[in-house]
């Protein structure tokens, strides 16, 4: 992308959690005219909806939209979602498993994702609460108990990241259900934004991108083990590294909120970067498939 292609860098912590509402969905925004990342902050607290609702109804134009989810499955370590099924269960690409995940959770409120999670034809592949790891949550033969990688995922841990499997729903590191009530929205908003790199994108217009808030942390000086910002003074200090200005808030911050500032902040600094936009590993299938974490070369 070239420089000025955006006018908005907005950047979104996602919540996969049950319930309506959630402290940990904070939403940010950085203009490219300049000036300090601002949260937006409703009369309390995001739900699902309202986010869908603003990147739909309510997103500044030229916006890039960095959202804090996975955006696909594993799909390259076996050639499929879900090895072992047949193609009406496995789909060919991501969108239509956002589709497959959209349609099964039709009933299920607040774009939740638990009916997927249950189906007895996938719940095997997922690792879930109480230890009980699926038979094929480690379908690609992989010894070391974290679950299969998507392309992008093996590249962060390279980076220094820590990242988790997406078929993972156990603990404060789970994204499965994070990634899948993130898909029923982007299947909503098909038509209205593009995803990158699933789809092809014009040379203006708002797009969406996947992200991974600790690569933003990682540019703004801090370390693997301390990529969570937990007070004003840490999060100015990132901003200053991402050659922001900083953002006027003092005392204690929630991760969330200062994680959706410095993801804003960092968009800003590192969209035009071409080599962001053509990672040396992501093939069309890839692209197609699993996707791709914004910001990993």
């Amino acid at each position: 992308m070239t420089a000025g292609r955006f006018r908005h860098f907005i950047g979104v912590d996602w919540s996969g959690a049950a319930g309506e509402r959630h402290r940990g969905i904070a939403v940010a925004q950085a203009d490219a005219a300049g000036g300090p990342p601002t949260l937006l902050e409703p009369q309390r607290r995001w739900s699902r909806a309202e986010v869908l609702a603003y990147l739909r109804d309510d997103l500044p134009p030229d916006s890039l939209v960095g959202l804090d989810l996975g955006i696909g499955l594993p799909f390259a370590d076996c050639d499929a979602f879900f090895p072992g099924l047949p193609p009406a269960d496995s789909p060919p690409d991501a969108r239509n498993l956002w589709r497959m995940v959209a349609e099964i959770c039709e009933a299920d409120p607040y774009f939740g994702a638990t009916t997927f999670v249950d189906d007895p034809r996938f719940r095997s592949y997922f690792r879930r609460h109480g230890a009980r790891e699926g038979a094929a949550f480690r379908c690609d033969g992989a010894d070391h108990g974290m679950g299969r990688f998507r392309v992008t995922e093996r590249r962060q841990a390279e980076m220094g990241c820590r990242p988790t499997s997406n078929f993972n729903l156990v603990g404060a590191s789970q994204v499965g259900k994070s990634s899948l009530t993130g898909m029923r929205v982007l299947h909503e908003l098909a038509g209205h934004i593009p995803v990158w790199p699933v789809d092809e994108i014009g040379p203006r217009g708002s797009v969406i991108v996947e992200i991974y808030t600790a690569i933003a942390a990682l540019a703004g000086g801090r370390s693997p083990g301390r990529s969570k910002v937990k007070t004003a003074a840490e999060l100015d200090s990132v901003l200053v590294a991402l050659g922001s200005p900083c953002c006027g808030l003092t005392g204690p911050i929630d991760d969330h909120s200062a994680d959706a500032v410095m993801v804003a902040a960092w968009l800003r600094t590192c969209s035009s970067e071409a080599a962001l936009w053509a990672p040396a590993d992501m093939t069309d299938g890839i692209a197609r498939t699993e996707g791709w974490t914004f910001g990993v070369p």
